[in-house]
């Protein structure tokens, strides 16, 4: 009897409870957009991304074509005769001369800004190891920071700290150009080649060379110790390490136009060491267009995903008509 009103007790309360209510979000019942893809629909998506994007891929192929570049290799051709069976002798060799004369000829007409870049392949700045070692405190702070085991092994040099330490600054490229068209010198403006960022952010303005260069182990190029890291844009430029093993670097710009068939001579210091692991080096003088340097690599792109949607397009279409005529 008294399990019976109990149970009636219960049913009473549940009978009383409110009702739970329903939410919209969990029964994904919620106000969305959901078109229907019928074939029409498609067919008209297709054709105008192929309408727009060639067009576009056009524009862009253009405007890189008309780029104008010079590029020369120059790492083989200027080792002397005696040493071509032995290169990597020759680059170490303090007593050889390093200096060579290339001869840029100019096919179209260039107007300035003309950008000079070295170009360095089978260099592999994305290496785990080489890009490690650094140390972007050091470089903001000079010898205020003292935690610089990052830049092993080129942390210290006789006891005393590098600054900037690490793999990446001591194999800083050394090369060198000047420029000149016959009797008139070409003048290569080397200021504003690294990122503001870079120069205001990253390389402190009272942080100077220290220690660097000193050791019985030399790498690449040498930093003036009178100048701050901020103002020494060659090392901020190389510091920012390239993604691939081709790449090219900034080496400042020529102010002038150059006339086709103009002659530009080129004087070298043959100086950075390449031939130890099979890299190659190249001199590029490139004009710019609104979309920079030359790639075809967008322009191709745009053309290629165009003209497939217009395929794809007429391949629906055919396909939807057929379909019609079977009914």
């Amino acid at each position: 009897m008294a399990s019976e009103e109990r149970s009636s007790l219960s049913a009473g309360v549940e009978s009383h409870r409110a009702p739970v209510p329903v939410h919209q979000f969990k029964q994904q019942n919620l106000p969305a957009c959901k078109p229907v893809l019928t074939p029409a629909w498609v067919i008209t998506t297709y054709f105008l991304i192929g309408v727009l994007f060639i067009p576009i891929g056009f524009i862009s192929l253009r405007a890189s074509m008309g780029v104008v570049e010079i590029v020369d290799r120059y790492d083989t051709e200027c080792v002397p005769n005696s040493y071509k069976s032995d290169k990597v002798a020759y680059v170490k060799d303090m007593s050889v001369s390093k200096n060579c004369t290339r001869y840029l000829k100019v096919k179209k007409r260039m107007k300035a800004p003309i950008y000079v870049y070295y170009e360095l392949d089978n260099y592999y700045q994305n290496h785990r190891r080489y890009v490690k070692s650094r140390n972007e405190q050091q470089l903001l702070h000079g010898l205020r920071y003292n935690s610089t085991s990052s830049c092993r092994p080129l942390e210290l040099n006789k006891g005393l700290p590098i600054v900037p330490c690490g793999l990446v600054a001591w194999s800083l490229f050394n090369d060198s150009y000047s420029f000149s068209r016959g009797a008139e010198k070409l003048n290569v403006n080397r200021k504003n080649i690294a990122w503001q960022s870079d120069r205001d952010h990253k390389f402190g303005k009272k942080v100077h060379p220290f220690n660097f260069q000193n050791g019985t182990l030399i790498g690449g190029g040498k930093l003036d110790s009178r100048i701050p890291l901020s103002d020494q844009e060659d090392l901020i430029v190389w510091m920012r390490t390239a993604a691939l093993p081709s790449f090219r670097k900034l080496y400042g710009r020529i102010e002038e136009d150059l006339d086709e068939d103009d002659v530009v001579i080129v004087n070298l210091l043959n100086n950075y060491n390449t031939y130890s692991f099979g890299g190659k080096k190249k001199i590029v003088l490139s004009t710019s267009s609104w979309l920079g340097g030359r790639n075809n690599f967008l322009g191709m792109t745009y053309i290629l995903v165009g003209a497939s949607s217009m395929f794809i397009a007429l391949v629906f279409l055919l396909l939807h008509k057929l379909s019609w005529a079977r009914q």
